[in-house]
This record gives C-alpha cells, sequence and structure tokens, in this order.
C-alpha cells in the first residue's frame, strides 16, 4: 500500500562501498530512496552494470519504481602524484605545476592535463583541493606553471585543479564520458547526467552519443563552471534538468555566490519545465554521525521551499558509516519542509501562455484541483510529459501517474510530488479505463469512497502527448 501522503520531494542516493550489500540496499529503498546514482568516476563498467541490476531485481520484489541516474566523470583536471604521497606548502612558498611525468616533491608536481598551462596566466588564482588550497600565477612556460601559495596545507596524490573564475578549455565529454555512455544505455540508465558542459551544444552532443547508442535517458547538465552561469538558459532548453553542483560551481564562483544562484536555477529550471537535483555535502556530517548537524537540515528544507526536485546524498550513501539512517533522516527534513509551504496557485498562473492541448489540460486539472481541494490530481499517461508539466507549480495537490510503460515510470521518480503507479491498460475505451484507474487508486488506499478526485487522460488512447480530456470525479460514482 502507497503512503497516503506521500513525500512531494524526490531523493537521489549515490551507491557505492556502504551500499553494495543486498540487504543494506533494499533498507536504503524502503527508507525513502526514488533514484540511485551511479557514479563513473569510481568503478568499472561491469560493477556498475551489476549495481544496476542488484537495484532493479531489489526494487521489483518490493514493488518500488527506482530511477537510474548515470553521472559521467566528465575532464576532472587533478595534479599528479607525489614520491612521498603527500607536501606540505606554507603561505609563500613557490611551486610549479608541469608535464613532467616524474612523481612531485616540495617544489613541483605533474598535471594529467598538460593544456592547463597554455589556460592560465599570471595573476591567476589556482584552487587545488576543492578550495582547500590556493596559489597565484607568476609565470608560465610552454611545460610549466611557476606559483607562489597564498593559502597552505597539505597537498596530495591526485587532487583536483581549477582556475578560479572558470576558463578552462577542457571539453565536457572526454573518451572515457563517451565509452560510459555507451554502458548507460545498456543497463537503460533513466538519466544520464553530464559533468561540466559549457554551452548548449555539450549537452546536444552528450543527447545525440545517447539517442545514436539506443537509449532514451534524459539529459542532466551538473551545473558547475564559471562559463555554464552566463549560458544558463541556453544549457536548459538543451536539457531536460539541471543538477545544481554546489561543490565544483562554489570553488569556480566562490562559495558566497552559491546560495543565491542555487535559488536562481532552480526557478529558471521551473519556469522552463525542467528537473532539479541539489547536490553536495547535502548531510556531510553523517558520513561519520548518525544524526546530521542543524546547518544541514536548514540546508535540505531550504533546497526543498526553493522548489527542487530532488535532494541528493554523495559519500553519505556511498561510503558513508550510516547510509539507511541518513535516507531517513533526509526524507524527514523533506516531509516537513513540504508541509510547511502554502503555495499561492493563482499566482503562479498570471501571465502564463499555453500552446500545446496537453499542457492546457495538465495546468486545468491543477486549477481545478487546488479550487475544489480534491483528494489527487490522477494523470493517465504515456510519455509521463502532462504530470511534468503539473509538477512544475506547486498545488499541494499529490499527482498520481498511472501508466503501462516501465521505462516512463522511473523517470518520473524524480519529478517533485508525482508518484508513478503500475496500471495495466486491460480496456482502451476511456470509460472503462477511467473506472480501472479509480479501482487501482482505491487497492493502493490513495482514495476512499466519496472522495473528489481530477483525472486527465487522452484520446486515442495509448498514443504520447495525446492527453485532451479532464474530468473531475467523486470515487465510487464514476459512470453514474
Amino acid at each position: 500500500m502507497l503512503e497516503p501522503t506521500p513525500r512531494a520531494t524526490k531523493i537521489v542516493a549515490t551507491l557505492g562501498p556502504a551500499s553494495s550489500d543486498p540487504a543494506v540496499l533494499e533498507r536504503m529503498l524502503r527508507a525513502g530512496v526514488n533514484v540511485v546514482r551511479v557514479n563513473f568516476s569510481h568503478g568499472t563498467a561491469d560493477e556498475h552494470t551489476a549495481t544496476v541490476e542488484r537495484v532493479r531485481e531489489i526494487a521489483d520484489r518490493i514493488g518500488q519504481s527506482v530511477g537510474v541516474l548515470a553521472d559521467l566523470q566528465g575532464p576532472k583536471i587533478r595534479i599528479g602524484k607525489f614520491a612521498e604521497g603527500k607536501v606540505t606548502l606554507a603561505v609563500g612558498d613557490r611551486f610549479s605545476f608541469d608535464v613532467d611525468g616524474t612523481p612531485g616533491d616540495a617544489t613541483r608536481v605533474g598535471l594529467d592535463y598538460p593544456e592547463l598551462v597554455n589556460d592560465v596566466k599570471p595573476g591567476d588564482t589556482l584552487l587545488l583541493d576543492d578550495g582547500r588550497m590556493m596559489m597565484r600565477v607568476e609565470k608560465t612556460t610552454p611545460r610549466s606553471i611557476e606559483c607562489t601559495v597564498l593559502q597552505g596545507g597539505v597537498l596530495s596524490n591526485r587532487k583536483g585543479i581549477n582556475r578560479q573564475g572558470g576558463g578552462l578549455s577542457a571539453p565536457a565529454l572526454t573518451a572515457k564520458d563517451m565509452e560510459d555512455i555507451r554502458t548507460a544505455v545498456r543497463f537503460q540508465a533513466d538519466f544520464v547526467a553530464v559533468s561540466f558542459p559549457k554551452n548548449s551544444a555539450d549537452m546536444y552532443m552528450a543527447r545525440e552519443l545517447v539517442r545514436a547508442a539506443g537509449g532514451r535517458a534524459l539529459m542532466i547538465a551538473k551545473i558547475e563552471r564559471y562559463e555554464a552561469i552566463g549560458k544558463l538558459q541556453e544549457i536548459l532548453e538543451a536539457s531536460d534538468g539541471i543538477m545544481v553542483a554546489r561543490g565544483d560551481l562554489a570553488v569556480e564562483v566562490g562559495d558566497a555566490a552559491v546560495p543565491a544562484l542555487q535559488k536562481r536555477m532552480i526557478r529558471m529550471a521551473r519556469d522552463l519545465n525542467k528537473v532539479t537535483i541539489t547536490a553536495t555535502q547535502m548531510m556531510e556530517s553523517m558520513i561519520e554521525s548518525p544524526v546530521p548537524t542543524r546547518a544541514e537540515v536548514s540546508d535540505v528544507a531550504n533546497a526543498v521551499l526553493d522548489g527542487t526536485d530532488a535532494v541528493m546524498l554523495s559519500a553519505e550513501t556511498a561510503a558513508g558509516r550510516y547510509p539507511v539512517e541518513t535516507i531517513e533522516a533526509m526524507a524527514r527534513v523533506c516531509v516537513e519542509a513540504d508541509r510547511s509551504e502554502v503555495s499561492p496557485l493563482d499566482a503562479a498562473f498570471l501571465n502564463r501562455r499555453f500552446t500545446r492541448i496537453d499542457q492546457t489540460i495538465a495546468m486545468s486539472a491543477l486549477f481545478v484541483a487546488h479550487h475544489l481541494k480534491v483528494k489527487a490530481v490522477v494523470s493517465l499517461t504515456q510519455s509521463g510529459s502532462t504530470a511534468l508539466w503539473m509538477s512544475r507549480v506547486d498545488s499541494g495537490v499529490p499527482i498520481y501517474a498511472l501508466t503501462p510503460e516501465e521505462g516512463s515510470r522511473r523517470r518520473m521518480c524524480l519529478y517533485r510530488e508525482v508518484h508513478p503507479i503500475v496500471m495495466t491498460y486491460h480496456s482502451h475505451e476511456r470509460e472503462a479505463l477511467l473506472l480501472e484507474a479509480e479501482q487501482r487508486l482505491l487497492e493502493a488506499g490513495i482514495v476512499a469512497r466519496g472522495d473528489l478526485i481530477a483525472l486527465t487522460i487522452g484520446e486515442p488512447i495509448g498514443k504520447s502527448g495525446g492527453t485532451n480530456t479532464l474530468k473531475i470525479v467523486r470515487v465510487g460514482e464514476h459512470g453514474q
């Protein structure tokens, strides 16, 4: 039986060693995971494929729809290795990066991205290890970058390196990413996240690669480059959604700029009918602690109040000590934040124009639902488009998407306030199908006889994008 008042905001959990045990994974799904993230920065193609098969076997067994997000590594620019594994640098020390492949020492280290020497100039600031260390570029040569340490500390093997303010020429899709896309298509990923896209062309290329491999995954752009902020609208228009990747983004634009950018990105995405995932360090302390900090609780709640579709856990569930407890804590916070928001629905409709019949029906259902205080909005859908449009406006009414399409159900796991349900279309007659939908909702305990629901359906039955009918129904009185 589905919960009568399901959580509106979805949870994405990254899989890893901490969540590899099938018993733990089942507990995680039961605790509230809607989408699992497969991180291609770690592991092999065979390991990822086996992980996805395990997730889907468990999800089928417990009767739960779960989406799979394949997260591409992208051009993560790193330093090389040190002869002693690490060095300690103090403010004022001179240090250089070069294209020499030999192990580094206290004065220099190599780069795994030689083009960096052409991307920076004297006066630039380089940020290492997610901003924990800073260096100013003093001089560049065709083979090296000479710097002064501005913020010292311990620098160890393979740490990431960024230029403050962005501007690096590394392509968004590497040869590894292209191979990983083929792997993701083979295990039928529902979403593919592209790391470090600079513009819409990066997203179009990634989509073409997915389609050429035979995939239908929705494309998620990870906003983590400085350049992406100025191209946000075009990136959104070329994508199905975005991930507010606050870690690398903070390194490039400065941590103080990220909260306002988060709100702007979520708002713009919703206006363009795109989905959003808010990510990075949401409950970081729970890697080692069974309870979150008050700041983390506020961070998750604020993302929910901003209107994000989903909040994401990374190391907390991939490598942390308390993966199940972290999901339970995040779910509690989401539920409370969902409840606290009172939506002035009418304001969301002001100055909006609908040019498609199916979109107009979707918006009409929300308007009716809000004013008649219906128990639920019910969408009989093939592709999930009607449910997506409904989820872009906060009505305070849960949306149940009934579909026979397994792929559509998994994709809708990411949509805010949308709850996908399996329904086999035993009939292609409208009245019989609506009666079947009522019965399915009654069996699941979502509605009771006498409840008012708003139903959307399209004719001809089974045609994607054909929603053209809205019907207000009192459960148990259908057809009378």
